[in-house]
């Protein structure tokens, strides 16, 4: 029989809930701190359970990274939503449709954890490869029957991926809920391109006198 740790003064012991109160407290750690900076110790402190109970539940560092950060969202449905609607507005409904997983709470800190985790941690940039850009971007690109769709996510993702990390960790001035369709105007014409445009410099073009 599985024995827990003893809970200290004043900490949640083992039991319902506290298994998604770790998540919680993880979430917020590994965005606000990134991969390295964040400890198990910090993570059970936020928590209010023994660090012990961490091990209990998910085995070490990396594992608890790992369901701390699972995506938001559901890659198929994304892509289905993605897809219904007009060619040319792809784009547009791709911005729009980031941009409303950062607004909400919960996916925006999940979000966040994941692209911190990802500069540090192979296992959170493979998530990052293998469930948005294989399995999102690349489909969707090909989806719209564009020619080299791999090299087409790519570029939206490096595009969309820094716009995340700008706006969430490096907290440059950009709108926020207040001026969502400022961003999404702006945004949405360049990812349009990157869909469907073509990508290749024609002989002449910018090549000055």
């Amino acid at each position: 029989m599985a024995t827990h740790a003893k809970a200290g003064p004043g900490r949640r012991p083992a039991g319902s809930g506290t298994r998604d109160c770790i998540l919680k407290a993880a979430r917020q750690c590994f965005a606000e701190l990134g991969h390295d900076r964040t400890t198990v110790r910090g993570v059970a402190a936020r928590a209010g359970v023994d660090a012990a109970l961490i091990f209990h539940y998910f085995g070490s560092k990396q594992q608890l990274l790992a369901q701390a950060t699972e995506l938001p969202f559901d890659p198929a449905a994304a892509l289905h939503r993605l897809l219904d609607g007009p060619r040319g507005s792809t784009g547009r409904r791709l911005t729009a449709w980031v941009m409303e997983v950062l607004e909400e709470p919960e996916s925006r800190t999940r979000m966040t954890a994941l692209i911190r985790a990802a500069a540090a941690e192979d296992a959170a940039a493979q998530q990052i490869r293998e469930r948005i850009t294989r399995q999102i971007l690349t489909p969707l690109a090909a989806g719209l029957d564009a020619e080299e769709p791999e090299l087409r996510a790519t570029l939206i993702g490096a595009h969309l991926f820094g716009l995340v990390m700008a706006r969430q960790i490096v907290e440059l001035p950009l709108p926020t809920v207040d001026g969502r369709a400022t961003l999404v105007d702006a945004v949405s014409p360049v990812i349009q391109h990157y869909l469907t445009g073509d990508l290749h410099v024609r002989e002449g073009i910018g090549d000055g006198d």
